[in-house]
């Protein structure tokens, strides 16, 4: 039987945790006992490290430097493990596991992460299932970046939180193209500090808070209608202008859960073509934050940060909508 490695990276979040006067808090020791049963219980040889993050977090608390802290670690001890796992939160598990498909450019080894909706420290927890599951999909996934929850093994760049306290809390729209930016060398590509805001239209929203956005960020994705329609507001367009002006690209994104945007179909989507903004078409808003931020910090000019969000690189589109 073949001996295989696990590195396994915990940061935090509801797995991990327990219960305190103000709240659930994380707590050292209670995922690695978990842990430690669960490897033991099992037929096949298998040898682990953990790692943590200091200090551990709530994924609510998660920033992209702490996606930097994980792909840092990932790549650090790449050579010596076969495959990954991340214990995360899961307020923003479906942002981490974008950001790392993304910045993580050659993998040949499989990376889960998951969580858990309940603590481990509380009676009926989902987590001790869902590490079950996920310390045999590492054994087993092909390579690239996963999330498993809930008895599902689902697609790092195309899952989103979708129940807040079910233990099914994902879901992922499905995609022919696995999670990983294919490439013969293992690289990493880290997320910097600029300013991105992701801002919703909503009838009679107030505009002032998209332009505010677009005058001062310096990247934007903006959650649309449908398959890409907004007001016909003044106060918008004069948004889009200034973001034209200042050279900051905007990332158009629906939001509906399916189907994505296709600019130009409609007279109500007119405005974002004029002033080109970039066709998110059905990344979800967790893949398309992810890359804009990758992008901004890896792309020096407007037209190759274009280009990086327009070609598809590990799945993040549906195949039909990737040319």
């Amino acid at each position: 039987m073949t001996h295989k490695s696990i590195l396994i990276i915990h940061t935090g979040g509801t797995i991990g945790m327990v219960q305190s006067e103000a709240g659930y808090v994380p707590k050292i020791g209670v995922m690695e006992e978990e842990i430690e049963k669960q490897i033991a219980a099992r037929p096949e040889e298998i040898s682990y490290e953990i790692v943590r993050l200091d200090p551990l977090i709530d994924s609510a608390n998660a920033t992209p430097r702490d996606w930097n802290r994980i792909s840092g670690q990932i790549m650090a001890f790449y050579s010596e493990y076969d495959g990954f796992i991340v214990t995360h939160g899961t307020d923003t598990m479906a942002f981490c596991a974008a950001a790392l498909c993304m910045s993580l450019e050659g993998l040949d080894k499989p990376i889960v992460l998951t969580g858990a909706m309940l603590p481990l420290s509380e009676p009926g927890s989902d987590g001790s299932p869902n590490l079950a599951d996920t310390i045999e999909s590492v054994l087993t996934a092909e390579p690239g970046v996963w999330i498993q929850f809930s008895g599902r093994l689902l697609h790092g760049a195309r899952t989103r939180k979708i129940h807040s306290r079910d233990n099914d809390a994902f879901s992922a729209q499905p995609s022919q193209v696995p999670p990983r930016r294919i490439s013969g060398t293992v690289l990493r590509h880290v997320f910097g500090q600029k300013e991105v805001a992701v801002v919703t239209v909503v009838p009679g929203g107030s505009m002032e808070v998209i332009e505010f956005a677009m005058s001062k960020c310096d990247g934007v994705v903006l959650r649309c209608y449908g398959s890409g329609t907004v007001p016909n507001h003044p106060t918008l367009e004069r948004a889009l202008a200034a973001a034209k002006r200042r050279n900051i690209p905007v990332v158009v994104v629906s939001e509906c859960l399916g189907g994505g945007t296709s600019l130009g179909s409609y007279e109500a989507g007119a405005v974002l073509v004029r002033y080109g903004v970039i066709d998110g078409r059905d990344m979800t808003m967790e893949a398309a934050y992810a890359k804009l931020a990758l992008a901004l910090n890896t792309r020096m000019s407007r037209a190759t940060q274009r280009d990086f969000i327009l070609a598809p690189i590990c799945g993040e589109f549906s195949t039909y909508l990737a040319a």
